[in-house]
């Protein structure tokens, strides 16, 4: 039996450079139709196709913010899939 994963929330910044390859690669996984995968913080996360995509603006007294997010439900049937698919 597989263990569950721990439940986290990371920042993870980068340099510039590598943030926009990381941005591109995303944008070309939803333009396709596939798996997007990504290595943040030293674990790999799969993000499936059927994520939602939504973008965040917040904003504070003396700040602003914008999030792009992808967001989906833990589907461990689907997960292994597409770890097989990579193989």
């Amino acid at each position: 039996m597989k263990k569950q994963k721990k439940n986290r929330d990371v920042e993870k910044r980068y340099p510039k450079k590598a943030f926009i390859a990381k941005l591109r690669r995303l944008a070309d996984a939803l333009e396709n139709d596939r798996q997007f995968s990504i290595q943040i913080d030293g674990e790999r996360v799969h993000v499936p196709i059927s994520a939602s995509i939504s973008i965040e603006h917040e904003r504070g007294l003396d700040s602003e913010e914008i999030e792009f997010q992808l967001k989906w439900k833990c589907n461990r049937k689907i997960l292994k899939k597409a770890a097989n698919k990579r193989k």
